[in-house]
């Protein structure tokens, strides 16, 4: 998650602290929805902020990312696979499962759980790998999006974690991105409450359309490595 953001996580505590909510929502057994043919399939692999947590279901990033696809012209069905609360391991343990066969694409968007906790940096660097790896095995092309750390932990734990995105998405050949908050225009905290729900966590509607708009470029490469 954006560094201020999780700077403010960490300020509420308890309140920042997601339950474990496995409300995984695949649609993968029953096809395209009717009347939304598709010609490809993406897997958003993610955590709560995938999943859409405190929004209406069409307001969400999965809902709001299909809609902009298809504005653009792309027959495409998008997975929603965010859980809320889960960390790069959760991510790990799933992703077999996950990536059936029809999936073409995957979105990976995980790694802000991690901090919120402060696990070490090595250990969310081995799971994305693994996430990584399981992806290659099966030739699905994946966009990596990226996190800044807070300097709460101190120097070395930011660069440590920083490093991680970068360096496995050329390790693996993906697509990245920076920030999944990198759509949002300003990064003065008291100016970014606009876009975000009360909780000051989850981007509301309005904040979810800037995202996908920013990552929206990146989805459309990402679709064109399937073809």
């Amino acid at each position: 998650m954006h560094s201020g953001l999780v700077t403010r996580f960490l300020t509420y505590g308890t309140m920042a602290r997601l339950g474990k909510v496995f409300c995984l929502l695949l649609m993968v057994a029953v096809g395209p929805r009717a009347g939304a043919a598709s010609d490809v399939t993406v897997l958003a692999l993610g955590d709560s902020l995938t999943q859409g947590y405190g929004l209406p279901e069409h307001h969400g990033f999965v809902p709001q990312l299909e809609a902009w696809l298809r504005r653009e012209g792309v027959a495409v069905d998008v997975i929603n696979a965010g859980v809320s609360g889960d960390t790069t391991a959760g991510g790990a343990a799933r992703v077999d499962w996950s990536l059936t066969p029809d999936v073409d694409a995957m979105i990976v968007a995980l790694g802000g759980n991690d901090l919120l906790r402060g696990i070490d940096p090595e250990v969310s660097r081995e799971n994305l790998e693994t996430i990584l790896e399981r992806a290659a095995a099966q030739e699905v092309p994946v966009l990596l999006v990226g996190l800044d750390a807070p300097s709460n932990y101190g120097p070395d734990y930011k660069r440590a974690f920083d490093a991680i995105y970068p360096d496995l998405s050329q390790a693996y050949d993906t697509l990245y991105a920076k920030d999944f908050f990198g759509g949002l225009p300003d990064r003065d905290p008291s100016k970014l409450r606009q876009y975000f729900q009360a909780d000051g966590i989850h981007p509301n509607k309005e904040g979810v359309t800037l995202i996908v708009e920013e990552l929206g470029p990146d989805i459309l490469r990402l679709i064109g490595r399937t073809k």
